[in-house]
């Protein structure tokens, strides 16, 4: 009987210990209990694969809290209401997620926060396959907050989407653009390009370019053979040194020598002009000034001159009619010159 109450004992305490490694790697998994938490939710519209209960929230890179519910948005806001279930909103996936507002340190309210562009997404973790939320700031006019018809049970943070889904739309749309091309008439437009293109290079525009190219070619090459350009370089070469030599040569030095000198004489009489120049300026003045006293000195002289011929053309003309006056009084008149 004692031997049926140790084999209980023992189960029990087996399967008390059970529950307590359960309950610590529950603990463990869930990051533990956060303190001074507040809860947001978010919506998704691709597949939230990966992503469980307990999976982390970071902030650059920064833990600062856990996913506490998953569901679809559907079943979570369509109970109590009619609800199109054709429309694509109702189609996503709600998140919700504690956040230890502790962690973050001052921030602003959701809303402002929301306008500044604060928004989630979904990363992954590597090669595991297990997901986490990410919250991080972005340009809002690229990423712009969705609408939703529902009141949010938590403060609302919009999402944006993954970059695995970035990737992913971006390669369905290239493959889009490749399915839209036709390949079978590409090819065959290159395929006429490649025939094209050999028959022209075989007797077209393109030969007959070539042609001529390779008639260019050679006639270049005749004429710098015929032109001889060792002997041209040597004779070059030898004018050059002659030209150094003549450069160098003593007639040459003495020509600029007296080149030289005869631009210092230059240079000396050039400026001794100004002075000789000012000089006869002055002897130009002074005979002048000389002339201007003989002419005031000539003009009574000359008036007394013209007076003294006056006089004398007077008694000229007196004595050619008078001719008497020159022998005192006139001579008597006869009886008959008074009869």
């Amino acid at each position: 009987m004692m031997r049926v109450s140790a084999v209980y004992l023992r189960v029990g305490l087996l399967i008390i210990g059970g529950a307590a490694l359960l309950v610590a790697l529950i603990w463990f998994l869930a990051g533990g209990e956060i303190k001074h938490g507040k809860l947001f939710e978010s919506y998704f519209s691709e597949s939230v694969q990966g992503l469980e209960v307990g999976a982390p929230v970071k902030f650059r890179g920064v833990t600062i809290g856990r996913v506490t519910d998953i569901g679809l948005v559907s079943a979570e806001y369509g109970g109590s209401q009619p609800i199109d279930i054709g429309r694509q909103i109702y189609r996503l996936v709600f998140v919700r997620y504690e956040v230890d507002t502790t962690r973050m340190g001052k921030v602003p309210d959701t809303a402002e926060a929301v306008g500044l562009g604060l928004r989630i997404r979904l990363a992954s973790q590597g090669i595991t396959g297990l997901s986490y939320l990410e919250l991080d700031f972005v340009d809002p006019a690229h990423y712009p907050a969705l609408d939703v018809p529902w009141q949010p049970t938590a403060q609302y943070i919009p999402s944006m989407p993954s970059t695995f889904l970035q990737v992913q739309d971006a390669a369905q749309q290239v493959l889009a653009k490749l399915n839209a091309v036709d390949i079978a008439k590409l090819a065959n437009q290159l395929s006429t390009l490649l025939t094209d293109a050999q028959a022209d290079l075989a007797s077209g525009d393109v030969h007959t370019m070539l042609a001529n190219a390779a008639t260019m070619l050679r006639t270049i090459d005749e004429a710098v053979r015929a032109a001889d350009l060792p002997a041209l370089t040597a004779d070059i070469r030898h004018t050059s040194s002659a030209l150094h030599d003549t450069l160098q040569g003593e007639q040459l030095q003495n020509l600029l020598t007296n080149a030289g000198s005869a631009a210092d004489r230059f240079a000396t009489a050039a400026a001794r002009l100004p002075a000789l120049i000012a000089s006869v300026q002055a002897t130009a003045q002074r005979a002048g000034s000389s002339t201007a006293d003989i002419e005031q000195g000539l003009i009574p002289l000359l008036r007394d001159m013209q007076a003294t011929a006056q006089n004398l053309r007077e008694m000229s003309e007196s004595l050619r009619r008078y001719p008497g006056q020159v022998f005192g009084s006139p001579p008597p008149r006869s009886p008959a010159a008074g009869r």
